[in-house]
């Protein structure tokens, strides 16, 4: 089984479509969508139809649930109070353009998904989730202790998470018993913050039922794609939203 994970495109489409392009190149079995596909960048609608477009199964993100609901927050932890004006510049705009369908479309979107294997010995689960299982909006950095990602997973049911929100990808495995859990933190495609501008989404991969009784249970591959940075940049700059997040496209921050 071969599947591509990706989120947090916060509108930006040529990234999109970048990452689209590689995807089909590699033809995995299913495609997901983690969410956050507005805020930030002057495309909310254009990324919005392009995934629906596809028929690809999509969750909410905390941005998607705000501009669902036509709310003035997005729930996201801004670090100071200019971040702050400048999110609310951001999720003003992107309700001032969002299409009645579409954000009527957002409304709609669920909160995870649960992807079961099941054979007569054995069933597995993959959790796929925004924040985390807790939460649409909680951060769920590489740094946090392993027995708080095991005690979350265990109380979620899964030894396979995976999540985007902090725009950082990252594959943990901890060993739990005579088992071991993967938390896997799938990266932005159209915002990232790891210091690489490149757009980032994941592809799992296992054959039959993981065994996690191994480590080695997912191959987990992270892919960066090129894509043209300075036209989202630019495009930013020429619409109300503000400039500054031109340079964290660029710069990845």
């Amino acid at each position: 089984m071969k599947i591509a994970l990706f989120s947090d495109v916060h509108a930006n489409l040529p990234a999109l479509e970048a990452v689209f392009s590689d995807i089909d190149g590699r033809k995995p079995d299913a495609i997901y969508c983690l969410g956050d596909l507005v805020g930030y960048a002057p495309w909310p609608n254009e990324v919005i139809e392009a995934i629906r477009a596809r028929h690809i199964p999509t969750i909410a993100g905390n941005y998607d649930y705000g501009v669902g609901q036509n709310s003035n927050e997005c729930g996201c932890a801004y670090k100071t109070d200019e971040d702050k004006k400048r999110g609310e510049r951001s999720i003003r705009f992107t309700n001032g353009i969002i299409t009645d369908d579409n954000r009527s479309y957002l409304k709609s979107l669920p909160s995870h998904f649960r992807m079961e294997a099941v054979s007569v010995k054995q069933k597995q689960s993959l959790l796929m989730v925004h924040g985390s299982p807790r939460k649409i909006n909680e951060y769920l950095y590489e740094d946090r202790p392993d027995e708080s990602f095991r005690r979350m997973m265990e109380a979620a049911n899964t030894h396979l998470l995976a999540f985007g929100h902090t725009h950082k990808p990252f594959h943990k495995i901890i060993k739990d018993g005579q088992t071991y859990r993967h938390a896997i933190n799938i990266g932005s495609v159209g915002k990232p913050k790891d210091g690489d501008p490149r757009a980032c989404y994941a592809m799992l991969e296992w054959e039959g039922i993981p065994d996690f009784s191994k480590p080695g249970a997912i191959e987990v591959t992270f892919h960066r794609v090129e894509y043209e940075v300075e036209q989202a940049a630019e495009a930013i700059i020429e619409s109300e939203l503000p400039n500054a997040f031109a340079d964290m496209l660029r710069n990845a921050y």
